[in-house]
């Protein structure tokens, strides 16, 4: 079954990114775990994010399109990237999201992705 593992981290965990002193074990905690998932061959597909600051919110009410600079929730968490693993279950999920660098300092979502619908007949 597939999940994706949300990673949600905090505004410190995007300043860690760029630090000059604190880079190379940021990056180096997340080298290890997505090396460990292309080890266990469970990656379907992922990406990280740029932080927060370089999003832009769209919403459309009574027909007119708002467009916010920046992320729309002041959250204390904010996305930070994603993967789409394929395991056994909920379980193997949740010990995977458990490994994940921001599951110490911020939260990991996970959620089964949904199978695509059936074609119409």
């Amino acid at each position: 079954m597939q999940y994706m593992l949300m990673l949600n981290e905090t505004a410190e965990d995007f300043a860690r990114r760029d630090n000059p002193e604190e880079a190379q074990a940021y990056w180096g905690g997340w080298n290890a775990f997505i090396g460990a998932m292309a080890q266990a061959g469970i990656i379907v597909r992922g990406d990280g994010l740029l932080g927060p600051a370089t999003a832009t919110t769209v919403r459309l009410r009574d027909g007119q399109r708002l467009v916010q600079d920046g992320p729309f929730a002041d959250a204390k968490e904010q996305l930070g990237g994603y993967f789409v693993i394929e395991v056994a279950d909920l379980d193997a999920a949740l010990a995977w999201a458990a490994k994940a660098p921001s599951a110490a300092s911020a939260s990991v979502e996970v959620r089964p992705v949904m199978p695509p619908p059936e074609p119409a007949t």
